[in-house]
């Protein structure tokens, strides 16, 4: 039988309108960005281009209004990454430098980080702007491509500290995310993860209890392998929960596999072979996993390759000509199906692995998808009920029970020797209304139906997509 792991998913602050869906960088084609039915976009608010030269500056052209005014109109939050020191506010490296006066307390002129934050939460609220992203990745170190801050970790939870408590004094309602970090830096390396040194300073800091602890939301980035997306969640999780953080939420802001293998943008590289297929399924799992593991909400990085010199990494869901990628229209099948999810578990065997999503319409969504290039059956219990089943680029098809069960195919996934099966295969998604769920209620728990023959049960194991 098939054991569920539950997650109860918190109730984010955020606006009415929030489906946890968002896209970076949509500013670029906003009506493009609005028939996604997104409910955010991640915008980078650049310190250096606002103050040039000095504190006594303010240009806003960077963050153009007619940007948050095409996001409002549309009911899309922006969720703004503040980075880049100016080269006058720094003794350090340009743009990745500690701010200078960072140690001195937050109301002192000298501070000149906190000047900054006061003053962007105060004139951004109006504009529709509470949610601010400390910096990029501070856990990149100076040798290594990406590379963006050059404090250490304490500094980073001084940067941290003194934007939550200046940002919430221009804007009582400012909220503020923990950087998105690589994960994987540390583990190459051997480290701790650099969110669990940093949550142990944050919660060692006497004063920090009286702030709530600096944040409310930590920035996750995950790309390319699908499961890695559920793995990192739930490590973010369990260290959330170690440190009696439980509450706090966890946003997935940038996530992705990106197109090498687009016939209309080809890009050499030795590992990830991935085609517009396989990035469109990367999208759907990576969605339903992410809730599974206790996020509650995920972006893609990015909307649009804006830019982009030929031959150059291509992420975008929107090519650079304009032309989208089947991956447009499985971002806003997600952003369409997936919403109002309270609850969700997952269960995975060898064969498959199905995400089950509870809405709290009373719907219940399973998405499935086969994890090697064999491909699987899943057979789902039912009373004779219709439900419908969409494909992961929104095509959907009323299904029809066969001996009292639904019966999905789920094609094998794309594999080959350096990547293994980086993405599963195509996804199926099952919607099934609340009388439907109720009526079977009872009923035995899904199995799946292997091509090759015999049947293989869904069943439940603490860490089995771990490592995969």
């Amino acid at each position: 039988m098939i054991v569920w792991a539950i997650i109860l998913l918190s109730a984010a602050p955020t606006m009415a309108q929030d489906n946890g869906f968002g896209v970076i960088e949509g500013f670029w084609l906003p009506d493009e960005t609005c028939t996604l039915g997104v409910s955010w976009e991640r915008i980078i608010f650049d310190w250096a281009q606002h103050q040039p030269t000095g504190a006594d500056d303010w240009y806003t052209l960077n963050v153009d209004d007619r940007w948050l005014k095409a996001a409002n109109a549309c009911g899309r939050e922006i969720v703004a990454v503040v980075k880049h020191t100016p080269a006058w506010a720094t003794d350090g490296l340009e743009g990745a430098g500690v701010p200078r006066g960072l140690d001195l307390p937050v109301d002192d002129p000298g501070n000149l980080w906190a000047n900054f934050m006061r003053r962007a939460a105060a004139y951004y609220a109006s504009r529709g702007v509470r949610r601010f992203i400390i910096w990029n990745e501070p856990d990149i170190t100076r040798e290594t491509y990406g590379y963006e801050f050059e404090g250490t970790l304490d500094e980073y939870f001084q940067l941290l500290k003194v934007a939550s408590i200046a940002a919430k004094q221009g804007n009582p309602s400012a909220l503020i995310h923990v950087a998105g970090t690589t994960y994987w830096h540390d583990v190459n390396a051997g480290r701790r993860l650099y969110i669990d040194r940093l949550l142990e300073r944050i919660t060692a800091d006497p004063d920090a209890p009286a702030h709530d602890y600096y944040f409310d939301a930590l920035t996750v980035h995950v790309y390319f392998r699908v499961e890695t997306v559920y793995d990192i969640a739930r490590a973010m999780r369990a260290l959330l929960e170690q440190y009696d953080l439980g509450y706090k939420h966890i946003w997935i802001v940038e996530t992705n596999a990106s197109p090498n293998l687009d016939p209309a943008w080809r890009v050499e590289r030795p590992v990830w072979q991935i085609d517009l297929t396989q990035q469109a399924s990367y999208l759907v799992q990576a969605a339903a996993l992410g809730l599974a593991a206790g996020a509650d909400h995920v972006g893609v990085y990015k909307l649009y390759d804006w830019n982009l010199p030929i031959g150059a990494e291509s992420f975008g869901i929107v090519r650079a000509d304009g032309s989208r990628r089947p991956a447009f229209d499985a971002w806003r099948t997600v952003a369409r199906h997936f919403v109002g999810v309270e609850s969700a578990g997952v269960a995975a065997n060898d064969a498959a692995v199905i995400v089950r999503l509870m809405r709290t319409d009373g719907t219940q969504i399973l998405v499935a998808w086969a994890r090697t290039a064999d491909g699987a059956q899943v057979r789902i219990p039912t009373d004779g009920q219709k439900a419908v089943l969409s494909d992961e680029l929104g095509g959907m098809i009323r299904l029809h029970p066969l001996d009292s069960d639904y019966t999905v195919i789920l094609p094998g996934a794309t594999c080959n020797a350096a990547d293994g099966c980086p993405v599963g295969g195509r996804t199926a998604i099952l919607i099934q209304p609340r009388q439907v769920v109720e009526m079977i209620a009872g009923a035995p728990s899904p199995y799946v139906r292997l091509t090759s023959g015999g049947t293989a049960p869904l069943m439940w194991v603490g860490d089995i997509l771990n490592g995969i």
